[in-house]
């Protein structure tokens, strides 16, 4: 059967399933699209060695969606995506100025609730962990297929969530995210180029399989733990070796008055299986505070960011942070695409490898109005281990990474439409080669939901 006939055919027995007892099933559905204009300045190589082209490209995501819910404790859940691409600027893809991407099964999954006394909820599928399926701000756990951008986030997962009393939960998770979707099928155009390995999108920079423990309890009004353990193995494209290796982090929160603090901090440990170790150490801190009844509704964010980086002193060691399923513009984007050459080595050449980092960060939001809101940003970055020497890193032991002044502005149209534009700009420090540029990221976008 053709990979569009496979679709088809997952299409309709979606819709069979549901029409076939329509009297018992609620259904929903809907669809998403997103207009972007990215425009990158010296991001990934910061304008040495072998400079990647700049680039000026349109991204235009769609996705449809249909939910069908057969009882309070059973439903199916449906999305299709595609993310089709125009470069405008000398960056091309296969020589061609369009993109038309392939169209993927982002989400389908089962969902059973209140089971076993309405003690348990269970989700098997395609699923995303955001918003509030998410876990707190997703240091750990967050994009299963970092390779594709934002077009997905998706985890090819079974979560099982126990409630063991109204402020004590425990979500049992196993994940199977290979470096190419091997579960669903898609349609694609036959591009074979960089980013492609058979005419599939690579999603990861290994095949990645975890089990996850996660707890939640609810201490107080105010305050929030949430302890967790990681096992997670990484079987890497090419020559690399096979990872195992074992996380255990706490998350805590504290909010009161307008005031809030976050922080999180996780130990790693584990083997490859060339015999080496590979340990680490990450974790943040971030306070702040929201003035709801003050003119503009101020709210600032001041935070500190630690991602420990190999010592180049200990041979049969790496010290590096490994970010988990978290592979993401989680602090800011533009430095999620110079990890790229950085670290290529432990994770494959996909964005968001975020490890040797220290992060002084700081941002204020200010409400023009009830449908404009700006956010003004500041990221003052260090390594905490220096890199070898290369066109792009000086090796000199300096860690300053550098600056990065970054600004928002978000505006609301109605219920349906929304736009953002967003603007960073990184001045290298002398952790670079002397030969590093300034850097530029700009985003503008439309969304529109149906």
């Amino acid at each position: 059967m053709t990979r569009v006939a496979r679709l088809l055919f997952l299409l309709l027995v979606f819709c069979g399933i549901s029409a076939s007892v329509y009297a018992e099933v609620k259904f929903d559905a809907g669809a998403t699209l997103r207009l972007r204009q990215e425009i990158w300045d010296n991001v990934v190589t910061l304008g040495t060695g072998t400079t990647q082209p700049d680039r000026n490209f349109f991204r235009f995501r769609t996705s449809v969606w249909g939910n069908a819910s057969f009882s309070e404790q059973a439903a199916i859940y449906l999305r299709l995506t595609n993310e089709a691409k125009y470069y405008t600027g000398p960056y091309k893809l296969a020589g061609e100025r369009f993109d038309e991407d392939e169209v993927i099964v982002d989400n389908l999954y089962l969902d059973f609730k209140k089971l076993l006394g309405g003690a348990v909820d269970f989700r098997i599928g395609r699923q995303d962990f955001l918003g509030p399926n998410g876990y707190g701000e997703g240091f750990i756990l967050l994009d299963g297929t970092p390779g594709d951008g934002s077009r997905s986030f998706y985890f090819n997962a079974a979560k099982a969530t126990v409630r063991l009393h109204k402020d004590h939960s425990v979500d049992l998770i196993y994940i199977s995210d290979p470096a190419t979707d091997i579960y669903m099928p898609s349609i694609h155009p036959g591009i074979t180029t960089s980013g492609y390995i058979d005419n599939k999108k690579q999603l990861t920079g290994s095949h990645e399989t975890g089990f996850v423990l996660y707890g939640k309890s609810k201490l107080s009004d105010s305050v929030s733990l949430e302890p967790y353990y990681v096992y997670k193995t990484e079987d890497p494209l090419g020559s690399y070796t096979k990872l195992k290796l074992n996380t255990l982090g706490l998350r805590a929160a504290y909010k009161n008055n307008g005031w809030h603090i976050r922080g999180e901090f996780a130990h790693q440990f584990g083997e490859y299986s060339n015999g080496m170790d590979r340990q680490g150490n990450g974790g943040y801190i971030t306070i702040g505070r929201k003035y709801d009844k003050a003119s503009l509704k101020p709210e600032f964010n001041i935070g500190y960011t630690y991602l420990s980086g190999d010592d180049p002193s200990t041979a049969n060691k790496n010290e590096a942070w490994d970010p988990l399923f978290s592979r993401a513009p989680m602090w800011n984007e533009l430095i999620i695409y110079t990890l790229i050459p950085e670290t290529s080595g432990m994770g494959g050449a996909i964005p968001g490898y975020w490890t040797n980092m220290h992060i002084l960060s700081a941002d204020i939001k200010l409400a023009l109005s009830n449908a404009t809101s700006i956010k003004l940003g500041y990221n003052y970055l260090l390594a905490d281990e220096k890199v070898a020497a290369s066109s792009m890193f000086s090796g000199s032991g300096n860690k300053e990474r550098g600056h990065m002044p970054m600004a928002f502005v978000f505006h609301k149209f109605s219920n349906k439409l929304d736009a953002m534009v967003q603007a960073e700009y990184f001045i290298p420090g002398n952790f670079y080669s002397s030969d590093a540029r300034k850097a530029l990221f700009f985003r503008w976008q439309l969304q529109y939901k149906i």
